[in-house]
């Protein structure tokens, strides 16, 4: 059974942010972008339990093309998606949010 997935106001910036800085890039890019954020999703939502749980039970994936790292937790009820950062950020950029 797939959680619902929550994807906190936060983390949806951090989409727009990444989408329209890989759109600058070339035509096409922010989309491709999205598009690989919504496979993790999609992983996530089927196997949250297949990754660690750290700082305050938040755990994370890497993504496999961008360099970004979907941060998120789990509650009986949902998964929610708390950062989608590049990869380069520090742990303080998130942690402030849960």
């Amino acid at each position: 059974m797939t959680s619902p997935l929550i994807v906190r106001p936060e983390a949806e910036t951090d989409l727009a942010e990444g989408r329209d800085w890989y759109e600058g890039r070339q035509a096409g890019l922010g989309a491709e972008f999205l598009a690989a954020v919504d496979v993790v999703f999609d992983h996530i939502r089927e196997f949250p339990k297949l990754y660690a749980a750290g700082y305050k039970d938040v755990r994370r994936v890497r993504m496999k093309r961008f360099p970004y790292v979907v941060y998120f937790r789990t509650t009986s009820r949902s998964v929610e998606i708390v950062a989608v950062l590049h990869g380069s950020r520090g742990p303080l950029h998130w942690q402030s949010r849960v």
